[in-house]
């Protein structure tokens, strides 16, 4: 029985994870759906223990669809990774490695290429795409359920990635809520569903390929793109199994802002809306300028230097090649004219984070920029 449940809300917890004492951590599963034909849509936010702002988009969004008729159901789950919160050093959060293992919170979800192609090669040519989508939803949650219960055991983050899959597997459009460390609001798009730039009210789209590197968004639309694209190849005719996955990144680690939140969700709102899920006129995508790069024009700039740092632009400011986007301080040379290094902008750009500390070593990651972006 849901620990609160109401003709369309349930609430319900499960565990993710065991403590040192035996105590198992929980996280709180919403579910709310008004037994209408619809997609299925599937919401985490906080993988990563200092990206808590989604958690505030839950929240809002939760207060809206209260009040909101849906096709479909949706399930939300916010501060997914409640021991990743809870990795605390003095007054930062240091929640983003399983701290046991050293493993990224969010590298550790399942796929397997192989499973694809061989599912594609036992799909009989007049099976419906419905019956498809369906037998290998099944296949892919055995997998999981396999994966978890693999005699060896596994390590703490992937553990808590596949109890969280076993539920995103389910789902038809699934969205992870990440922050960035100083960040401005960027979405992590395959470069198959490049439409959905024009659903979301996210100013900066990054177009990704078909490529899996253990994080949730690609595990999700890889499997399907792949399975598509085999299926393409035996039978030659298209296949659009309606299923989308998407990183998006609100914003800055460690804060949280209501007034933000609610913008962010209205826009996840209007994204919904325009698959189908919501039916209110309300909710649309906010009409802006949006700018699209591929992955492979999304660039990481280091620094050479070693010091104390001035960050001289912002996130989601354009950027000219030549100008300076960073002063280093060397204390070592304080009294000449090798006390500051500037980082000079090589290209036209647009950082859309950049690192959190005032404090770097030679070799730290400093900006991720767009460079040959485009406007969509």
């Amino acid at each position: 029985m849901s620990e609160v449940e109401s003709p369309r809300l349930t609430k319900h917890h499960i565990a993710v994870a065991q403590n040192a004492s035996g105590r198992s951590l929980n996280v709180p599963i919403y579910k709310i759906s008004d037994n209408l034909p619809g997609p299925s849509v599937y919401i985490q936010s906080s993988i990563h223990g200092a990206e808590v702002q989604g958690n505030v988009v839950i929240y809002h969004l939760l207060q809206a669809l209260q009040h909101t008729q849906i096709h479909g159901e949706i399930v939300l789950v916010p501060n997914c990774n409640p021991v990743g919160t809870n990795i605390k050093a003095g007054e930062y959060t240091m929640g983003r490695f399983d701290p046991v293992n050293g493993t990224n919170w969010n590298r550790g979800y399942f796929y397997d290429e192989q499973q694809v192609r061989d599912f594609a090669a036992s799909v009989d040519e007049d099976e419906s795409p419905d019956i498809i989508k369906a037998e290998f939803k099944k296949l892919l949650l055995a997998s999981i359920k396999a994966k978890l219960e693999q005699p060896w055991g596994l390590g703490l983050a992937q553990q808590l990635n596949l109890t969280l899959q076993k539920l995103a597997v389910k789902a038809d459009i699934v969205l992870d809520l990440h922050n960035g460390p100083v960040s401005t609001r960027h979405v992590y798009i395959p470069e198959y569903a490049k439409h959905a730039a024009q659903q979301f009210s996210i100013p900066h789209c990054i177009f990704i390929p078909n490529v899996f590197a253990g994080a949730l968004d690609e595990a999700c639309f890889c499997t399907w793109w792949s399975l598509q694209d085999r299926l393409r190849e035996r039978f030659e005719r298209d296949f659009d199994f309606g299923v989308e996955a998407f990183t998006l990144e609100m914003g800055s680690q460690e804060v949280i802002d209501f007034a933000e939140g609610e913008k962010d969700a209205k826009g996840i709102l209007g994204y919904l809306a325009s698959k189908g899920v919501l039916d209110n006129k309300e909710f649309q995508p906010a009409k802006m300028q949006r700018l699209g790069v591929t992955l492979a024009n999304y660039k990481t700039m280091f620094t050479n230097f070693g010091g104390m740092v001035e960050y001289c632009v912002k996130p989601g400011q354009k950027v000219k090649q030549g100008d300076v986007m960073a002063r280093v301080l060397n204390i070592d040379n304080l009294e000449d004219e090798q006390a500051v290094h500037q980082v000079i902008a090589p290209c036209d750009l647009i950082p859309m984070l950049h690192f959190p500390s005032a404090s770097v070593l030679s070799g730290t990651q400093l900006y991720k920029c767009f460079t040959n972006y485009v406007e969509l």
